[in-house]
Formats: C-alpha cells, structure tokens, sequence
C-alpha cells in the first residue's frame, strides 16, 4: 500500500499542500489543496489571518481524506520571523503581525541603544532587519508593557499551527534562527538579548532540530478531518526546507531560493561573523542538519508578483518576462535591496520614481518597468556572488536556483551571464520537497541530507543555463 507524507507548505502569497511519495527510488508530488494568503489591514497595521489559514490547512486535511489519499506523517513550513504570543490560556496576545509592517520603522536603531550592531551580529549572526523577530518584540514592549507581562509562550508562527495540530508546543531551529535572538554559537535562545527586550525567559522554550516528531494529530483534529497521522518538525523555516531539497553534492556550490525574497547563500559548517560578512550582510541562519545557511536576503519575485497584481493579474509570469525580453535594451537597473521597496503603496510608481532619483531613464511600458526588475536582480546576484567568494576564501562552482522563480527562464539566462558560472535550475516545488525530506529521514528512509539530495537530483529535471 502506498504510503503518502503530506507537506504543509505556506508561503507569503499562497499556500499548498503536497503529497510526497517514492516510487521506485523516485520522489513524487501530488499537489492536492491550494489557497490564497494574504496580508490584511487590521487598525491600520497589515496582519495575517491565522485562523483562516489554520482552516484551509484542515480543509486540505478533509480533501486527503476524500481522495483516499491518507498521510502517514505531515509537516509544515512558512516563512521566517512571524510568530505568536500566548497568555496562560494559550489564548494569542496581541495581533497576529505580517513582517512588512511599517510598526518597526526605528525599532532597529531603538534597540542599538542597548546593544551595539556589532555586538548582536557577533552574538547572532543575523543581519539586523526591522522585519525581524527581535525589533517586533521590542515595538510590542514598548508600546504595550503589560501584554509582555502576561506572555506565557513564543512560538513561531509554524511551530503554532504545529501546536493547534497536536497540542505539542515544540521551538524548531532553523526558524528560530531567523529572529535575531538566537546565539549563532550555542544554538540557543540568546539571554542577554532575552533580558533587553523584556519578555520572561521562560516563555522561550527549548529548541529541537528538524527531523523529529511533533506527536499525532488531537483528537478534535481526527474527529474533523478522518483521519489520524504523525506531525513531523520539518525544517519549519522555508527557505531552510528548499535548501534541504537543492540537488547537490557539492560544497561549494551557490543556492538561489527564488520565491518572494531571493534568498541567496551557500552552507557553511559554523557560522561567519567576520567584518566582511557584516559589512556586505550576509546573515548566518540554522540548515536542517544543523550547519549554517550563510546568506543574502535580496527582495526577489516580490517585484514580478506586486507588478503582476497592480496589473489585476491579467498578465501571466511568462507573459510578463516575454515583455521584458522585447524591452531588454532598456537601459535603467532597479537597486532592488532599496528599503524603499519592501512595502510600496504601488510598485510601478515606485520604479519609476526611483528611476527618476538615480538619474536614469523613467521606464515608460510594463516591459521596460520589468525589464528594469530583471536587470536588478541579475546584477544583484553578480554583486553577492562576487562578495561571496571574497568573504568564504574560494571559489564558487556553481548556482543552483530552487523554487517558484527558477522557472524563469529570462532571469536564469541573465544570472548565469551576469556571475559567469553555470546555473542550474529547478526543482520548483523546494520547500515542499525540504519538507517531505525531513518526514522522510525521521522515518530512516534516508540516513542524512547527501542521501536525500541524491534523491532529489534522480527525481527531478534540472535544466542548465550558461557553463561549457
């Protein structure tokens, strides 16, 4: 009988749930449930609806059942930094925050005050970002003392779902590796930091590695969706799943998770604080096995999507590029790590008004507003890849570009030219395969990640851009 492992896959725009299986060596996907996810405006500040995505997750439980297509094991991934805080009821305190909420503007500089920048890289090794876990907590302290005071639990936002699921309050660590709070060197909540911010120690719970059991669904669980099954901890972190999934063998090879954000590093076995490292920041995340993602953040797809969406979506992704292509002697490129994209009120607008400061050509069609985008983000890569290589001490052999955006072709071809060293692209679906892997090394199907890769590359079709 066929055995089926269930990824919960959440992402800033939509969520899905895919079915893994082996088939003869070979992993195989099923996508079975797909919804929408987004941010909405709640007293002025933008927040995520929690109970409706916790919703569609049983819905999607439901359709496994009614397709006679039962998970043995699930797990779940989202993305980074959100989070929820519990009273002593478990009840969540407070709104439920999305990260690019403008309540953060001069947080960062807030909290540099109590500690130096310099002091919380070395301690954290991430780059200090508003959106981060650490400068939320620290508005909500002080705007709000009291609801810090009756905070019981912190739990980031998948280790939450995880929670309604079986009742099981579990930390995982490549997400909790995303807040800025936890010491890059112990891989454990920082208490210093913990102690400047305000919330009690206690409500900061033990951190668990990826790969092992949450525990079976709650009863309430199985009386609605038909079923019992095991909740596996993924690495709850997506980007650190889609790392998982990249098909390589290699250790110096570069990653390019392409979804909303551009997450683009390579794996290191301990973290790199080093003045290089912070000067071009580069940040030091949790991987699945427990070594270092070393990473970039450049604001990736986010750009396409937003332009697609002011456009009422009636363009396709493909659609789009294909009119990049028809403008690419365009000359302007988008600096897309500008702060003054993360959260435009019109994308477009904000393209061409940047076009304008900088002293460039003003981008008059679609095609040559994304024209711009797909010059930004090739030249982006450029600039980290070289800064990479600078900063590790070797060579880089070669990109592979996982996720959504590695099916854009036109942007594969310009990040190959542009960093001069082959690209290989694909598998789409990363973080869902992350996330299967990770059910499937807790159930000894595979040893270690090099087992799991190896599967993933006899799986998938990757395609090559430039190289010899």
């Amino acid at each position: 009988m066929q055995k089926y492992h269930l990824a919960v896959d959440l992402g800033a725009s939509s969520g899905r749930l895919i079915l893994g299986s082996l088939e003869e060596g070979r992993i195989v996907l099923e996508e079975v449930y797909r919804f929408e996810n987004n941010v909405t405006r709640r007293n002025g500040h933008l927040c995520w609806d929690y109970d409706s995505l916790f919703g569609h997750i049983v819905d999607g439980l439901c359709h496994c059942r009614e397709i006679g297509k039962i998970p043995t094991t699930m797990g779940i991934d989202t993305w980074g930094v959100d989070y929820v805080l519990l009273d002593e009821k478990d009840r969540i305190l407070g709104e439920t925050y999305a990260y690019r909420d403008s309540r953060t503007v001069g947080m960062v500089e807030k909290f540099f005050e109590k500690m130096p920048e310099s002091e919380l890289y070395a301690r954290t090794g991430c780059q200090a970002q508003a959106i981060n876990t650490l400068f939320q907590l620290y508005e909500t302290a002080l705007r709000d003392p009291e609801l810090v005071a009756r905070t019981k639990t912190f739990l980031m936002f998948p280790e939450y779902l995880n929670f309604l699921l079986t009742g099981v309050k579990m930390n995982e660590y490549t997400n909790s590796s995303t807040t800025n709070m936890l010491n890059c060197e112990t891989g454990t909540w920082d208490e210093k930091i913990l102690e400047l911010i305000g919330y009690p120690k206690e409500a900061f719970g033990k951190i668990h590695r990826p790969c092992c059991e949450v525990g079976p669904l709650k009863q309430e669980i199985v009386d609605k969706v038909g079923f019992s099954c095991r909740v596996i901890l993924a690495a709850t972190h997506d980007t650190a799943s889609a790392v998982l999934a990249v098909p390589t063998q290699k250790s110096n090879a570069v990653y390019i998770s392409s979804g909303t954000w551009s997450i683009f590093g390579t794996e290191l076995d301990k973290a790199n604080t080093s003045d290089e490292g912070f000067a071009a920041k580069f940040t030091n995340e949790g991987a699945s096995d427990g070594r270092i993602r070393y990473l970039r953040n450049i604001n990736g797809m986010w750009f396409v999507q937003s332009v697609r969406r002011e456009l009422d979506k009636k363009y396709s992704f493909g659609e789009l590029a294909d009119m990049a292509i028809a403008a690419k002697d365009f000359p302007s490129v988008v600096d897309v790590c500008d702060p003054r994209f993360l959260a435009p009120d019109n994308m477009m607008e904000e393209i061409k008004a940047y076009c304008r400061d900088s002293g460039q050509p003003v981008p008059s069609t679609v095609g040559e507003i994304m024209q711009s985008i797909y010059a930004g983000l090739s030249s982006a890569y450029a600039k980290y890849f070289n800064l990479l290589k600078e900063i590790v001490g070797h060579d880089l052999e070669c990109i592979h570009i996982v996720g959504g955006g590695s099916r854009d072709e036109y942007l594969d071809e310009l990040t190959a030219k542009a960093c001069g060293v082959p690209v290989l692209a694909g598998p789409t679906e990363c973080s869902s395969i992350g996330n299967i892997l990770c059910q499937l090394i807790c159930e000894g199907v595979f040893a270690n990640v090099a087992e799991a890769r190896k599967a993933v590359a006899d799986s998938f079709e990757l395609k090559t851009y430039g190289g010899n």
